[in-house]
């Protein structure tokens, strides 16, 4: 229907990866020049994801209300703002509040992208272009931690955000002058923006809540990875941070694959099984991480490579888990998709953010707190899939 729509929505999608893994190997070294700790440097990615969980609930209302060019020009506004702020702090609260600043700039970006291809394509195409957009999200974690190593060797870790804001830019007149308006005619922009009826029969429906939970453990799991990857390898394991983007891109390689082969497990399994199997991939991760880091190497590369091996079995239960368990929160309401993905998007973006930050106050080291997070979450999912008594919260449903 709008042949030219697609590059653009592809190029918009990278603003959210890219700020969340362009600056991975730099953590250590804004740490220390910020003479802040670890987790506090890791709060940076924790608040940002939870920027962007609220601003499913607070910006997705207003793309119908005011359209989608206007929520997508200020969003890419905000974002070149909020890494202009980024690049030249000087003190780390207002890195904090940059980071914030971004997060709800990246939602509003995200919330467009997905939007116009409800907006133009049937659900036929819309799958199709859904995949494309998710492929470019995939890529990203295997190529931004390179880029961002290579600019922070040469010009310092502030050229990092420095990139975010050219990048911004450029979408911004490739935004301002190609992207049309999509929304669709028949949109209802009237009445109050924020209805608690609205929102009540989604809260209120076990099934979603199981299934956006278990969303929200896969996140939980990849954000606390990624989060501590950089600090554990680089400053405990002294790596270097091209080594650290070697191993991460790696792993984001394996997460790749994953996702391309994910729709054929899930086409011979089932949605519910395939959600077991990919729990069931996290929790071996989770005691595997465990047994690495007792017996396993302590020093040099290969504790590194004991460290990441786990995580690629975390990369492939999360490739696993997010498209059935997904579909499965949302099976039941076709009427009201859209408030229905907003809550979702917010449940597994902030939740996962703040149980992150809590293992972060912890003294626990970065490979027992990964094990920890992904590993609790895990078993108690799987747990309660066992339980006859919560069959209604997890079995196959179908809409109303």
């Amino acid at each position: 229907m709008r042949r030219n729509l697609l590059p653009i929505l592809m190029s918009m999608v990278v603003l959210s990866p890219l700020a969340i893994d362009i600056y991975l190997p730099s953590m250590p070294t804004m740490a220390a020049e910020f003479s802040v700790s670890a987790s506090e440097v890791q709060s940076t990615l924790v608040l940002f994801l939870f920027a962007m969980g609220v601003g499913q609930i607070v910006i997705g209302p207003l793309a119908d209300r005011y359209g989608r060019r206007p929520i997508a020009l200020g969003g890419i506004l905000l974002y070149i703002a909020s890494s202009i702020l980024a690049a030249v702090a000087m003190e780390f609260h207002w890195l904090q509040i940059a980071r914030v600043l971004q997060g709800l700039a990246a939602c509003s970006t995200s919330i467009v992208v997905f939007s116009a291809v409800r907006d133009c394509f049937t659900p036929k195409e819309s799958a199709r272009y859904y995949s494309y957009l998710n492929g470019v999200i995939c890529v990203i974690p295997a190529l931004a931690p390179t880029l961002g190593g290579l600019l922070a060797m040469q010009f310092g870790w502030r050229s990092t955000f420095v990139f975010m804001t050219l990048y911004a830019i450029v979408m911004m007149v490739l935004v301002g002058y190609r992207l049309p308006e999509t929304r669709p005619a028949n949109t209802v922009t009237t009445g109050p923006l924020y209805r608690w009826s609205r929102y009540k029969p989604v809260i209120i429906e076990p099934h979603f809540l199981f299934y956006a939970f278990s969303c929200m453990a896969g996140m939980a799991a990849i954000l606390s990875y990624v989060s501590y990857a950089p600090v554990w390898i680089i400053e405990t394991l002294g790596m270097s941070e091209l080594t650290f983007s070697g191993l991460f891109g790696l792993n984001a390689a394996v997460n790749i694959v994953a996702c391309f082969a994910a729709p054929m497990v899930i086409a011979k399994l089932g949605n519910r099984p395939t959600v077991m199997l990919a729990l069931s991939t996290m929790l071996v991760s989770a005691i595997m991480q465990v047994l690495l880091q007792q017996w396993g190497p302590a020093t040099g590369l290969p504790a590194a490579l004991s460290f990441m091996l786990p995580m690629m079995l975390l990369c492939i239960g999360f490739a696993l888990l997010l498209g059935p368990a997904t579909s499965m929160a949302l099976a039941a309401f076709g009427e009201r998709a859209g408030t229905a993905t907003a809550i979702l998007g917010f449940i597994q973006m902030s939740g996962a953010s703040l149980l992150t930050g809590l293992v972060q106050q912890t003294d626990l080291p970065a490979p027992y707190a990964v094990a920890l997070v992904m590993g609790t979450l895990a078993i108690t999912l799987l747990t309660m899939m066992a339980m006859p008594r919560f069959d209604n919260w997890h079995q196959e449903q179908h809409a109303h």
